[in-house]
């Protein structure tokens, strides 16, 4: 008689003691969560330009192929730089056999690790097509050269960056500054040359020990 009363209590108990621990066991699960949150994944940062950097001028520009770049597109490599104008007859040819000769007194090795961008000053009359007729016509490898349009303020903003200057004269040619601009990695001015018709051996040692100090430093 006992045990038959004691029964339907322990099966209550039973039942009790079931939804008790039942509930301890969602409340420990929810616990855990909030302890333990997902991992957020930070965003990645821009890389930090210096202070002097080219590239810290936003300027949109236009190559020979119509690809639109910024001047920071570059950053990485160490590069020669200048500013010409296709209608140009005479400096900017030899401004152009300059930045080749700089370019030849390098290795093969060397070479593929320079880049090459002469933009215009005369945004008006140089479109893409008369980009692509001078790299067309000089041979020029756009792996490496690239040769670009901008617009006009911006023009001007990267000839002060560069120390080059430029008018517009009468007749519709320009009297400007011919000179070759290193860069290193960063975009930061390394050194430069007024040289023409011929190689500054001082110079493309310049070139040679940028781009060895740049290769040191990826290593």
């Amino acid at each position: 008689m006992q045990s038959h009363l004691r029964s339907p209590l322990a099966r209550a108990c039973a039942r009790t003691g079931l939804a008790l621990f039942a509930g301890l066991a969602l409340s420990s699960t929810g616990f855990a969560q909030t302890l333990a949150p997902a991992p957020t994944v930070k965003p990645a940062t821009e890389h930090a330009l210096a202070g002097d950097s080219l590239y810290q001028l936003g300027a949109s520009l236009t190559d020979q192929n119509g690809r639109a770049f910024q001047l920071k597109d570059h950053l990485g490599k160490p590069m020669l730089v200048s500013m010409f104008y296709t209608s140009c007859k005479f400096v900017c040819p030899m401004l152009i056999d300059a930045m080749e000769t700089t370019r030849q007194g390098l290795t093969v090795a060397e070479r593929a690790q320079l880049d090459l961008l002469l933009v215009s000053f005369d945004p008006a009359h140089d479109d893409v097509k008369k980009l692509k007729s001078i790299a067309t016509s000089r041979e020029l490898d756009s792996s490496q050269w690239t040769l670009a349009r901008t617009d006009s303020t911006s023009a001007r903003k990267i000839a002060a960056a560069l120390g080059i200057q430029f008018r517009l004269l009468s007749d519709g040619d320009y009297n400007h500054t011919t000179v070759l601009v290193l860069l290193d990695a960063e975009g930061r001015i390394v050194g430069r040359t007024k040289k023409l018709g011929g190689a500054d051996a001082e110079f493309i040692q310049l070139v040679k020990t940028t781009l060895r100090a740049n290769a040191i430093a990826h290593s």
